[in-house]
């Protein structure tokens, strides 16, 4: 959300907000807001108002900070020289001598050996630039092989894949992706892990979606489909009943799933954080995540 739907002022009180509830990781990329220029977003500015956050609390060191390369329009993909002209691109607008967790955001080029892509990581990794590495939208063969590779070498090794995953998004992990994750003991933070605000609730069949995302695609287009509604009324069945938000009981459900690590979600205001914190204290049971899961299915 930050430097599209929250400007610098309201993503520093999401921020400061955050870490006093005990927050300390921290999730963007080179390329956010590029999606919507018509908008008049520019690539790089949510690095930039985290990178002014830092410095000006000076709590680098008590954050951990992970961005995105292969994205950005004039870093587009993940040739090893792209990669390394990003990182430093990165670094300048975070402010920062090193990022904890740097992910490669989209494998687009296939033409590109997975070995090319593992080595120049590594090489940021060993220049003490990149603390660890990781990876976003790849394909379960590219996942695999870049992990032997790294093994086979002795190289910088992924240690966590970033997924669309949620209640209305499962086959985007559950699968090859997911068995991979759980054999090679690796991290799964996924994104959209609220669909897009679909989950909180607040798209129905009939109601306008609010501004940014009136966007093809986005959150609303789940409202007009049998399983979008089946997926609310039992995520607000199981809200009414333990009191909490739609929104807390979505993400306590991603949460407890096999592998995962910590689901990310985003927030333009501060009021829409207690619903997030609340997740760490619902302990679904039994009954409650099969019903969900089987209103997914």
């Amino acid at each position: 959300m930050f430097g599209w739907t929250a400007d610098e002022k309201q993503s520093g009180a999401v921020l400061d907000a955050y870490v006093a509830a005990g927050g300390n990781f921290v999730d963007t990329s080179d390329s956010y807001m590029n999606y919507f220029p018509e908008q008049g977003n520019e690539p790089g500015q949510s690095e930039t108002i985290i990178g002014n956050w830092l410095a000006a609390r000076g709590n680098r060191d008590e954050v951990v900070v992970a961005t995105k390369v292969g994205d950005h329009p004039q870093y587009l993909g993940l040739a090893p020289a792209t990669i390394k002209a990003a990182a430093e691109e990165s670094l300048r607008r975070l402010r920062t001598d090193h990022i904890d967790l740097y992910y490669t955001h989209f494998d687009r080029d296939e033409s590109i050996p997975v070995e090319d892509i593992i080595t120049a990581l590594h090489e940021l990794v060993k220049a003490g630039k990149v603390r660890a590495i990781a990876t976003s939208n790849i394909s379960p063969e590219r996942l695999a092989a870049s992990l032997a590779f790294s093994d086979r070498e002795g190289l910088a090794r992924y240690v966590a894949l970033q997924p669309q995953y949620n209640l209305i998004s499962r086959d985007t992990y559950e699968g090859p992706r997911r068995d991979i994750v759980q054999r090679e003991g690796l991290a799964c933070v996924p994104y959209f892990a609220l669909a897009s605000g679909f989950l909180t609730g607040k798209y129905r069949p009939g109601v306008p979606v609010e501004g940014v995302r009136n966007i093809p695609g986005m959150a609303g287009g789940y409202a007009d489909t049998d399983r979008g509604m089946k997926v609310l009324q039992t995520l607000e069945h199981v809200a009414t009943q333990r009191g909490v938000e739609m929104a807390t009981v979505a993400m306590a459900w991603l949460a407890q799933q096999p592998t995962v690590t910590a689901p990310i979600a985003s927030a333009r205001r501060v009021e829409q954080l207690p619903a997030l914190f609340a997740m760490q204290d619902l302990d679904l049971s039994a009954a409650e995540l099969e019903a969900l899961t089987a209103a997914s299915s």
